[in-house]
Order: C-alpha cells, then sequence, then structure tokens
C-alpha cells in the first residue's frame, strides 16, 4: 500500500455511530452533554471540511502572503481560545494570550522548518502550515492551564504572597513560587504525552506519516522532532503568558493588585 485508503461519506457516517457510546453515558449518568457533543461534532465537521477546503486551495497556490495570511488567522483564534478557557480575567489579558502564543509558536515553527527540516521555499505551505498548526493546539492548551493556575493562586494564597512581601520579599520573590505552579502545571498534558509516546500511544504525527505510506522508521524521526517542537512551544508560551500576567498584577511598588482581576 502506498498510501492511505480513501474514505466515502458513508464511511464518515459510520464513523460518527461512535459518539452514540459517548451519549449514552452521558444520557445514563445524567450529565447534561448531549446538546454539547452534538454541536461539538457538528462544528468539527463542518471546520475541518472548511480548511481542507481551504488547504486544499493554498496548496495549490503555493503562495507566501497566502500562508501568512492563514497562519495569522489561525494564531489569532487561537490566543482567543487560550483566553477563554481562565475563569479569571485583567484588562489586557486578550492581549497577553495573543503575545505568548504568537511569539512562541512563531519562533518555534520557524526553528524547526527553517534549520530542522530546512523546507524551501521558507513558507512551503505543506509543512509550514500544519506544524505551526500542532504548536498552537498544544500551546494553547499550556496556556490556560497556566494562566488559570496562576490567577487563582493569587486570589486564593493572596495571603501568602502577601506575608512575603511585609517580610521583605520583592513582588518577584513573593510570586515566583505561585509562577513556578503554574508552569509546572502548563507543562502537565506535554509531559505525559511524552512519557508515553510509543508505549501507550502512537502519537497524531507519526500515525498520519504510517498511513499515508511513510517508513515507519521517517515517521518516528518526525514524531520526535514535533513532541520537542511543541513541548518547547507549550514551555515558552505559558512562560510569556504568566511574565505578563504577572506584570501587570502587581504594581512598581511592589504591591499586589488585584483589583484588577475579574471572574468571567
Amino acid at each position: 500500500m502506498n498510501g492511505p485508503l480513501p474514505l466515502s461519506t458513508w464511511d464518515l457516517v459510520l464513523s460518527s455511530l461512535l459518539l452514540v457510546v459517548t451519549g449514552a453515558i452521558s444520557v445514563g449518568l445524567s450529565l447534561g452533554l448531549g446538546r454539547r457533543l452534538a454541536i461539538a461534532a457538528a462544528r468539527t465537521v463542518l471546520q475541518l471540511t472548511l480548511i481542507g477546503l481551504v488547504l486544499h486551495w493554498v496548496f495549490a497556490l503555493d503562495c507566501w502572503w497566502m500562508v501568512l495570511a492563514v497562519a495569522t488567522s489561525m494564531i489569532i483564534n487561537a490566543g482567543i481560545a487560550a483566553v477563554q478557557r481562565v475563569e479569571s480575567r485583567f484588562a489586557g489579558i486578550y492581549s497577553s494570550g495573543l503575545l505568548a502564543v504568537s511569539v512562541s509558536s512563531v519562533l518555534v515553527t520557524a526553528v524547526v522548518t527553517e534549520l530542522v527540516v530546512g523546507v524551501s521555499p521558507w513558507y512551503a505551505p505543506r509543512y509550514v502550515i500544519p506544524l505551526l498548526g500542532m504548536v498552537l493546539g498544544n500551546s494553547l492548551t499550556g496556556i490556560s492551564l497556566a494562566l488559570d493556575r496562576l490567577l487563582n493562586d493569587l486570589r486564593t494564597r493572596s495571603a501568602e504572597v502577601e506575608a512575603r512581601l511585609a517580610l521583605g520579599a520583592t513582588a518577584w520573590e513573593a510570586t515566583r513560587p505561585l509562577l513556578a505552579d503554574a508552569l509546572r502545571m502548563g507543562m502537565v498534558p506535554m509531559l505525559n504525552a511524552m512519557s508515553v509516546a510509543g508505549i501507550v500511544s502512537l502519537p497524531g504525527m507519526m500515525t498520519g506519516q504510517i498511513l499515508a505510506g511513510a517508513s515507519p522508521v521517517e515517521a518516528v524521526k518526525y514524531q520526535i522532532v514535533v513532541m520537542f517542537m511543541v513541548t518547547s512551544g507549550t514551555g515558552l508560551g505559558a512562560l510569556l503568558a504568566c511574565l505578563s500576567s504577572y506584570r501587570r498584577l502587581v504594581t512598581r511598588r511592589h504591591q499586589l493588585a488585584l483589583y484588577r482581576l475579574s471572574r468571567t
């Protein structure tokens, strides 16, 4: 077999029946997830169909400005999605999320495509867009978890921070344990994924290449690069998001500015 087996519309319909199991669990345990599951499934089909058509067009055009337009749209949506999952908010949190997502994803993707893989031309859509999407998908999760943990801890552990400040600690020294805990939380999904890769799970990049007919050895090489890439992007994005939030919630006089926080 030199490529993936083609799937018909009927095959997709059959695969949708797998969601019946999840729906049955929701009904049986009164989870109330039936409507959300149906909406999520519909969005999945619609969004993936649309992006498939768009990418088919972009790949055919092979134009740098079109690749940049798609990448920019992906980054903006990832920045918004990262913040929407956070319970507490402050003025400028969306700009903080967008900064963290854009810097981490662009930097890591550029290093991989230009230095590791060495794609030519630099905007090759078949490489740049999928790799950027992988970084964004994982980093926004890490950013959301880290931000949510940091902002919640600033509320619930404010007395601990204030005590350190009263004893003469700087704002950085007083809040650093909270920042460290937040970053650990943001990195948990990727660390878990790396720990079981190849033993429990066959990651998506590797599975996709094998289904497309690539050698398992070459597929593994690409998967290793991707795992390192998305882990680096997640760590960098979570760090930038937490540092940006720290700067907005601590004054120059080394005081907590929790009055700037609000709940959604």
